[in-house]
């Protein structure tokens, strides 16, 4: 919301709206970068590194990491030079951020090199090794059942893409603007970038049974509800109780016969939980 208002926020010609507009979007842009290397990380303790991990205050230590380190950044920007923020006709760098309008951003190159562009590019460098990790494990669990039933390429194709919108990985298409085909990726960058959250919700809600028939149970109303005393909501309490459980197949798929679940992290520790379905 605030990258669709800069511009308006921007032609008020106020110094200290502009740099408060470019601070907190500076702030919001590195956060969600920062928390798209934590859902690798979290996909790696789930997927991978799954014996023997605890750690405590799990999700208090994200949470700290996810907001701490963007603030972190700024602050030290703001406090080494705040007229590094401000008001001009950005340049085109990275497809990031390219406008034709006054836009109240770093105008600073140096601190736009290595506050952002570094930044990004070491967290999709990070979530691409995460993402070929994740990818050769659900192999290795596909190739273990493979004796029972035949390979699924639609799983796999969903797989494949729910891990690259979820790690933010379409990102990287910024750093591949250039040359002849910089109009296409530039349109793919922005279509692909500015559905990122509808894509989450499509892969990681609507298409997951488990979570519609929570829908079902909290959400609807008459006919449309489930019934708390039902045979599912009924197996899904008795198997966790005060742990909600999150299948391993929100990367893989539904039907993988090694089913890894890690306790969910409202629990405050670290997937530390493996069963064998």
């Amino acid at each position: 919301m605030l990258f669709l208002l800069n511009s308006w926020l921007s032609s008020f010609s106020n110094y200290g709206l502009c740099i408060a507009t470019a601070a907190t979007l500076h702030y919001f842009l590195l956060a969600s970068f920062t928390w798209m290397g934590l859902e690798a990380v979290h996909m790696y303790f789930a997927l991978v590194k799954v014996f023997n991990i605890y750690v405590p205050s799990y999700i208090l230590k994200f949470c700290a990491a996810g907001w701490g380190i963007p603030l972190v950044i700024v602050s030290l920007v703001l406090a080494i030079d705040k007229d590094a923020y401000g008001s001009a006709e950005p340049i085109e760098t990275a497809g990031m951020l390219k406008s034709t309008d006054q836009f109240c951003w770093l105008q600073n190159d140096v601190f736009f090199y290595v506050t952002v562009v570094a930044f990004v590019l070491l967290i999709l460098l990070c979530n691409v090794s995460v993402f070929v990790v994740v990818l050769i494990q659900i192999r290795h669990m596909r190739t273990n059942k493979r004796s029972t039933s035949s390979p699924n390429s639609l799983q796999d194709m969903r797989a494949v893409a729910s891990l690259t919108v979820l790690l933010g990985l379409t990102w990287s298409m910024g750093f591949f603007s250039f040359g002849p085909g910089k109009v296409a990726m530039m349109y793919l960058f922005s279509i692909f970038n500015t559905l990122q959250g509808f894509f989450v919700f499509l892969f990681h809600c609507v298409m997951k049974e488990n979570v519609r028939k929570q829908w079902k149970i909290h959400l609807c109303c008459g006919r449309f509800r489930l019934s708390d005393y039902s045979d599912w909501s009924h197996s899904v309490t008795m198997g966790g109780k005060n742990n909600h459980l999150v299948n391993s197949d929100s990367v893989a798929s539904d039907e993988t016969s090694t089913n890894r679940k890690v306790s969910d992290s409202s629990t405050g520790s670290a997937p530390n939980h493996h069963q064998r379905a």
